[in-house]
């Protein structure tokens, strides 16, 4: 069994993996790596599953030593960081690859795997993120805008009378109260903005079809009502790491 960790800004997502396929995964606090409970729950979710190697992705760079150590103590072995160094079955064609972030690289390794290039990932995260791969299966970069929860957060900080809302599924087009009229610009217009830059990739990478994939907490929600959308993964980027402890183990064997 493979353990997997995405080490993200809110959650770390924990995962247990086979040869074929990610079979579970649990989301702890990444803070409770930092005098919590992060490294018992870890050991917990693992049990007494037989563990034979662990792979990582982190954009917390003072949480990635913690979990390594972690890792160390609770099943003695060392961990695989994927980084563009130790990335296989992806190009690279970006200036500076070392300010990717390596959970991108996790999902184009994974979306590649899939569908074939080219591709493109939206992982709606903290940030919706989009990540592409062209024809010739090298990453080329991506887009960055603010996440749904972000967006609605900032509106209720920094005004006086807009609540905080619980995002979900919204039918009205004009709202009749300040909290339906937030709904609808955040997920309808979530929408608007995925389909419209899906349309300049597509017109940007000279293509008629393409494999679009959504992961993140939000996917299911905004994907239900855009056909542009290929399919949702939430487990993208932990399958990610687990090809790519796969053909690390390949290469060296």
């Amino acid at each position: 069994m493979i353990l997997l960790f995405d080490i993200g800004n809110t959650h770390t997502h924990i995962g247990l993996a086979d040869d074929r396929r990610v079979l579970r995964q649990i989301n702890i606090p990444t803070t409770g790596w930092f005098g919590g409970n992060a490294k018992a729950r870890a050991a917990g979710f693992a049990g007494t599953k037989k563990i034979d190697g662990a792979v990582l992705c982190s954009v917390v760079p003072r949480a990635t030593p913690v979990v390594r150590q972690a890792i160390r103590r609770l099943w003695e072995m060392k961990v695989l960081e994927l980084t563009p160094k130790t990335l296989r079955g992806l190009g690279i064609d970006y200036p500076k690859p070392h300010t990717i972030g390596p959970d991108r690289l996790a999902n184009a390794v994974a979306a590649k795997h899939r569908f074939g290039a080219p591709v493109v990932v939206v992982d709606f995260g903290t940030a919706v993120t989009f990540d592409v791969v062209n024809r010739a299966g090298h990453y080329i970069g991506g887009i960055i805008a603010p996440g749904l929860a972000a967006m609605t957060d900032y509106l209720h900080e920094k005004t006086a009378l807009l609540p905080t809302i619980r995002i979900r599924e919204v039918t009205a087009v004009v709202g009749k109260n300040t909290e339906q009229a937030m709904l609808i610009g955040a997920v309808h217009g979530y929408r608007g903005l995925v389909r419209e830059l899906i349309a300049e990739l597509k017109r940007e990478l000279k293509v008629k079809h393409l494999p679009v994939i959504a992961t993140g907490g939000y996917a299911q929600l905004i994907a239900s009502k855009l056909p542009e959308i290929s399919v949702v993964e939430p487990n993208l980027t932990l399958e990610g790491l687990r090809l790519t402890w796969a053909a690390a183990r390949s290469s060296a064997g």
